[in-house]
């Protein structure tokens, strides 16, 4: 028996090991695990940054990886950075620069001690403005080389970086009456597209409870749900546009890109519709309590289809009907919370 228990402590010890190994232990400043530098630029870099550590004690940290595996880069940008112990311990004034090559990612992680500086805004405005144009370009240094540059200048100039940051306040500033009746114009194509995808959306359930109750053949009900599916996903396209519009209109910048490359999400969203409009369904036959549930595969009720699907209109869902460098590099004790932002491209 102890040496079961043992064997369960080691193997527990190992895991905790490989798990802590996860993340590179950084011994320069400049770390090019994606081998995207040549040796001038990593040299030119490494020296860039060693020299603002020692005039300013700020670190100021790259790393490049190829991918991030299973982990969002937030994750492992703030676990890095944490590992490492980034920054002054009594200043934690460490940035890091992540940039995933395979995945097409880059992050700039903010210690607390810097947070106030380089804030979220700004970190997103470099990463969107500086960085990812260049990366677009397959130009990894300068993009990342330009962006050490504006973080060194906005840390050793106050001035400039509060002209920075009322650049990025200016860029959302649009009268009220503007915002109002852009606002309502796009509201009436969400509420177009609203009506459209109720409508549609009542004649599907209906198609579902048709084929529970056995009035409506499966085999044609899964026909005509495919056809009712279009004019349900054309209507989710005018209500979904306009909402993305008035968020960019507002002055709001979601990481779109990260979004959509990640398309599980809508696998979800498609079985999650199915099964709450087939429970609503279910649901509609229980409350009536006068129909058993009963499926029929190739017969349906004429008088049904008739009064239910004829082309005078479409079933209401209410209705009652059923409707390498010699220097060397570690952190100074500095931690992270989560601050900064991310990008791709």
């Amino acid at each position: 028996m102890p040496k079961a228990v043992w064997s369960c402590i080691l193997i527990l010890v190992l895991s905790f090991a490989n798990a802590q190994e996860d993340y590179p232990n950084l011994t320069q400043i400049v770390t090019d695990n994606a081998a995207i530098f040549s040796e001038e630029q990593l040299e030119s870099l490494r020296s860039k940054l060693t020299q603002f550590e020692s005039e300013t004690t700020n670190q100021l940290v790259v790393l490049t990886i190829e991918e991030l595996g299973d982990e969002t880069i937030e994750g492992y940008a703030n676990s890095t950075f944490n590992q490492n112990k980034l920054g002054q311990a009594d200043k934690d004034n460490g940035i890091l620069i992540l940039f995933a090559e395979f995945d097409r990612e880059v992050r700039i992680e903010v210690g607390y001690g810097l947070e106030p500086y380089i804030t979220d805004a700004v970190a997103s405005r470099i990463i969107r403005n500086t960085m990812i144009p260049y990366f677009k370009d397959e130009q990894y240094f300068e993009g990342i080389d330009m962006a050490t540059d504006q973080i060194i200048t906005f840390l050793n100039d106050p001035a400039a970086l509060e002209e920075f940051k009322e650049e990025i306040a200016s860029e959302g500033d649009m009268p009220w009456w503007v915002m109002l009746f852009v606002g309502l114009f796009l509201l009436m194509f969400v509420a177009a597209g609203g009506f459209i995808f109720y409508k549609s959306y009542a004649s599907l359930l209906e198609m579902f409870r048709g084929i529970f109750i056995g009035k409506l053949g499966l085999l044609r009900g899964i026909f005509m749900m495919l056809f009712m599916l279009m004019p349900i996903a054309f209507s989710l396209v005018f209500i979904l546009l306009p909402v993305f519009f008035m968020v960019e209109v507002f002055g709001w910048s979601p990481d779109y890109d990260s979004f959509f490359m990640n398309a599980s999400w809508l696998l979800y969203g498609v079985v999650l519709f199915f099964v709450v409009t087939i429970l609503l369904a279910i649901i509609k036959i229980v409350r009536k309590g006068k129909e058993d549930i009963k499926i029929s595969f190739f017969k349906s009720d004429k008088k049904y289809m008739s009064k239910t699907f004829s082309k005078s209109g479409t079933h209401s869902f209410g209705s009652s009907s059923g409707s390498s460098s010699s220097s060397s590099f570690s952190g100074g004790g500095g931690s992270s919370g989560g601050g900064g932002a991310s990008g791709s491209w």
